[in-house]
């Protein structure tokens, strides 16, 4: 596999999830009609995005459901982006309270299908970000939706001037998912065998990752010895980088480089959601 070693998120589900209830439990109308870093989308709006996320999972995961259909020639960017504006609107007719209650309600439930889960079985959901041309294991898959509630949090708190949910059990987890996009963000970039690329994320939740040129693909290794390039970041950056809260080009202003110079731009256009 070239995705590294498996990491198991479902434990800190419920944590997150209380620290968001937590906080929209605070919000006053105001907040709520907060714009955010989402184009077009308010607090409210990326709350009820959210609750989105919880009813698709346990439709598709849990119960079978194949969703909405996919208009004539329509990309999964496209579609994703169509499906998830129309719950949005359709979501404005629902209450901050009702959707507090929702999330409440549905959290547990997506809790069970996760814990139900073999980590090492097929994705229900490949992770198109890490790989397109080989399937997700479900312990990625499983990660993604923890870094996508996790990030959407973020966006809430930074609206409403609100920090926290950045210590490093609930944080960590996620750079070291969004990290293993490595070797995708890499892959149009032919190497010899056994180049290396190193992506170092300083701050208390941070770390380091590799990956290595190998069989004629990067994957992801343990970062030893000297790269080919290296890339340095702090942890805020890094996942504001992953998440398009920032551009590249501020990504890069905020970055060391040091090595090859194509594989540092690379690594600092690495993308860990779909778009």
């Amino acid at each position: 596999m070239i995705f590294g070693p498996a990491i198991d998120v479902r434990p800190l589900f419920p944590r997150e999830r209380q620290a968001m209830l937590d906080l929209l439990r605070t919000l006053g109308p105001a907040e709520w009609a907060m714009p955010t870093v989402c184009p077009g989308w308010d607090v409210r709006d990326v709350v009820a995005h959210v609750l989105g996320d919880y009813m698709r999972r346990l439709s598709g995961s849990r119960d079978g459901h194949s969703g909405a259909i996919f208009a004539d020639d329509e990309t999964l960017p496209a579609h994703l982006a169509r499906t998830n504006e129309e719950f949005v609107r359709a979501s404005r007719q629902l209450s901050p309270q009702l959707m507090i209650e929702l999330l409440d309600h549905l959290g547990p439930r997506l809790d069970a299908v996760w814990a139900a889960q073999d980590l090492h079985a097929a994705a229900d959901l490949n992770v198109s970000w890490a790989a397109t041309d080989i399937d997700s294991p479900a312990w990625l898959d499983i990660g993604r939706d923890y870094t996508e509630f996790w990030a959407h949090q973020q966006q809430v708190r930074d609206a409403v001037s609100a920090p926290g949910a950045t210590e490093p059990e609930l944080m960590a987890p996620v750079l070291d998912v969004f990290a293993r996009g490595l070797p995708h963000a890499l892959r149009m970039h032919d190497r010899p065998e056994g180049a290396t690329a190193h992506l170092e994320v300083l701050g208390p939740a941070g770390g380091r990752w590799g990956a290595v040129r190998q069989d004629a693909r990067w994957r992801m290794a343990r970062p030893v010895g000297e790269p080919t390039a290296l890339v340095s970041m702090d942890q805020d950056t890094f996942w504001r980088l992953a998440t398009r809260g920032i551009t590249e080009q501020q990504a890069r202003q905020r970055s060391t480089t040091t090595g090859d110079a194509e594989l540092t731009t690379a690594i600092t256009a690495l993308l860990a959601v779909i778009a």
